[in-house]
């Protein structure tokens, strides 16, 4: 794998750069680029939250079409389900000549959600960190690491403005690891259904649920299975529990991923207005170890923020 640090990439991007979205990873990015040098603006929908931190934090909020038709780098870094709407709505008839279009993730590009012209730059700089974390460590002279594709390299310079995008970023302090589009969708997808969300939330839930059962004190239980999983998470293995069994589970939502059938459900699950997902979330919430788990951060005042 080939890693390109700051004396890799070209000083400076040197272009408007629109940034569209001001969640975690959209803060960062215009922050860190503006800070870095960079000419950007935020661009949004009219009437939106987010409008009134863009503008305390001393950047400037505009309409999505507008901050597209003044950019030549346009970094979308809105919710994957919604960015191929977006960008047939608000983003496409509006990029200009040569731009760049970027990406913190390769989904709506890998699944065909967005299909863009051949005459454009298609790039993805995903940084491996939350966004507060992104702009933190930039903050403090460091970096979170990055990884870099191109998929589309219409001016024959996509790989150049992509490792500029990175190093303003502050990506370059850390490192930033080459892939593609394809690998980093399908991994990406694969860590968090497989063992980051689904794997570890099951398997810390059914631990619970074992020891209440058991009639164990749920307090307990909820330190021995959750609370301790931070200090001892490299020891988490054990061939009792992930055995042959887990390993073809695993493989099964590899290649669901892989053949598209899972991006398929989780679009159609997000034009239905999420009702499955919701669902799941409403019954997590009323589960004995997150009523459990309440209670007990609340006596752990150096946790920031204390949950009341």
């Amino acid at each position: 794998m080939k890693i390109h640090y700051e004396a890799d990439c070209p000083p400076t991007l040197g272009e408007p750069v629109a940034v569209i979205g001001y969640g975690s990873q959209g803060r960062a990015h215009a922050l860190n680029l503006r800070d870095s040098g960079e000419d950007v603006r935020v661009g949004l929908y009219p009437g939106s939250k987010s409008i009134e931190r863009v503008e305390a934090d001393g950047l400037r909020a505009v309409p999505v079409p507008e901050a597209v038709s003044e950019a030549t780098v346009v970094m979308v870094l809105t919710p994957d389900a919604g960015q191929g709407k977006l960008f047939r709505e608000s983003i496409e008839a509006h990029l200009q000549p040569r731009s760049m279009l970027m990406f913190a993730h390769g989904f709506s590009i890998h699944f065909a959600q967005i299909k863009p012209n051949q005459d454009i730059d298609v790039a993805m700089i995903a940084p491996k960190g939350p966004g507060h974390l992104v702009r933190s460590t930039y903050a403090g002279g460091q970096g979170v690491p990055a990884l870099v594709a191109v998929y589309q390299d219409a001016t024959g310079h996509a790989w150049e403005r992509a490792l500029a995008y990175a190093r303003s970023l502050g990506a370059g302090r850390a490192g930033v690891l080459e892939t593609t589009f394809k690998e980093e969708t399908e991994t990406d997808l694969f860590g968090e259904q497989a063992v980051l969300c689904g794997g570890v939330a099951s398997l810390v839930k059914t631990g619970f649920e074992t020891l209440v059962e058991a009639g164990y004190q749920p307090e307990l239980a909820y330190f021995e299975v959750l609370h301790e999983l931070k200090l001892i998470v490299d020891l988490m293995y054990g061939p009792r529990v992930i055995d042959d069994h887990v390993r073809q589970s695993m493989r099964q939502v590899l290649a669901e991923i892989q053949d598209g059938s899972f991006a398929e459900r989780w679009l159609d699950e997000n034009s239905n207005g999420r009702e499955g997902f919701l669902e799941m979330r409403r019954k997590d919430a009323g589960h004995q170890i997150e009523q459990v788990g309440r209670e007990l951060r609340s006596m752990m005042t150096w946790l920031e923020p204390v949950e009341k």
